[in-house]
């Protein structure tokens, strides 16, 4: 690999970790809100296509022999947390940990598409990105339409669930 090539196996293996945490979250939120609560019908379809980007990275780490991060089990249970949690704040702040988790997955994508753009570097997991980009945008542009910004204290939940998100990136990246 040259100098200026991104770590594609870095690349998919912190974007799996960051589809199965999504799994996690949706799965947290469910259990609170329950399947005829609030934003139900939003959160399940949201969660039906993270499970699909999940499977697909699944699939192109066995294709390539990429191991997933070592952190997948404490993303699990913290995941699921963290939706749990925000579901038993109110529906509204479920939404805001969704706005947010959706805008920084949206910041991270777009990074990772400007890196393999620059080089080329593999068109596949490209295409991948920027299809999974543009859900992930869908469903923080739903979860701000369900009124993110009207749970409590939305700016300093939705600071702290992106801070917590970048942190996640960079260690599911390297472990």
């Amino acid at each position: 690999m040259g100098a200026n090539e991104p770590d594609i196996a870095r690349m998919i293996r912190v974007d799996q970790a960051g589809e199965y945490g999504a799994t996690r979250i949706y799965a947290g939120q469910l259990a609170v809100l329950g399947s005829n609560g609030p934003h139900a019908g939003e959160i399940a379809g949201m969660a039906r296509q993270e499970d699909d980007h999940l499977a697909k990275f699944n699939a192109l780490m066995a294709r390539r022999g990429v191991r997933p991060t070592a952190l997948q089990p404490f993303w699990s249970v913290a995941g699921f947390a963290l939706g749990a949690a925000t579901a038993l704040i109110g529906p509204k702040a479920a939404m805001a940990c969704t706005a947010a988790v959706e805008e920084e997955i949206d910041r991270h994508y777009s990074a990772q598409l400007d890196a393999l753009a620059a080089t080329d570097a593999d068109a596949e997991l490209a295409t991948m990105v920027e299809e999974f980009r543009a859900d992930e945008r869908e469903h923080r542009d739903a979860a701000l339409a369900a009124g993110a910004e009207e749970a409590p204290a939305y700016p300093l939940l939705a600071g702290a669930i992106r801070l917590g998100c970048r942190v996640a990136i960079r260690l599911s990246e390297r472990f």
